[in-house]
């Protein structure tokens, strides 16, 4: 019997499907936490297979472990844990995320070159502060605003062209979300085969 040809042993040769990362960025008050369980709410509704993964998470701690690339380590690992279960889509949220040396960092961990649609989530200073102050209090809300002005400057900057810009001003998120799902092609319509034929196992 031959031998399978190298490539159709790789993660990303021919005998494997092409995964998808969905890369939902943006300043704090833009909603991506919001927009990114939307998402999944809808995707689960239309019985897509797919993770949701808050970057914020996987390298939050003291001291801060950011030099250490833990933070890709840890997608590195949860990755593989769903690739294994047979879920080839991700939706990342993560303010950075849409940046170029991130989105290259973030796909390096994945490991199998996935199909990458960024999506840069926007609103005004004002509706930025809006949102903050329902969910910051005391002396840190004006730490936070400040913080979320200079990263909307550099997101704006340097986010590639490449990158959609989705306003989120006066938009409810279950209109924000279903628009960015259809920017990754991921609608209902066009996925019927990628729907799990039985539940999602389970641990």
């Amino acid at each position: 019997m031959a031998s399978p040809r190298p490539d159709a042993q790789r993660p990303d040769g021919p005998a494997a499907e092409r995964t998808e990362a969905l890369l939902l960025g943006g300043r704090s008050g833009t909603g991506k936490t919001s927009v990114g369980y939307e998402v999944h709410a809808q995707l689960s509704a239309a019985g897509i297979r797919h993770c949701i993964v808050d970057g914020d998470n996987l390298d939050m701690a003291y001291p801060d472990p950011r030099e250490h690339g833990l933070a890709e380590r840890n997608l590195a690992a949860i990755w593989a844990n769903y690739r294994a279960l047979g879920y080839r889509r991700v939706v990342y949220t993560n303010t950075a995320s849409v940046l170029s040396e991130v989105t290259t960092a973030l796909t390096a961990a994945m490991g199998d070159r996935p199909r990458v649609t960024a999506i840069l989530l926007t609103c005004t200073d004002a509706t930025a502060r809006q949102r903050l102050a329902q969910r910051e209090t005391g002396s840190e809300l004006t730490v936070h605003i400040e913080r979320s002005d200079r990263m909307a400057r550099r997101l704006e900057a340097s986010a590639p062209d490449s990158v959609r810009r989705v306003a989120t001003d006066g938009r409810s998120v279950t209109e924000i979300a279903a628009g960015v799902i259809a920017l990754a092609g991921w609608a209902a319509a066009d996925q019927g085969a990628d729907r799990p034929a039985g539940p999602v196992p389970r641990r």
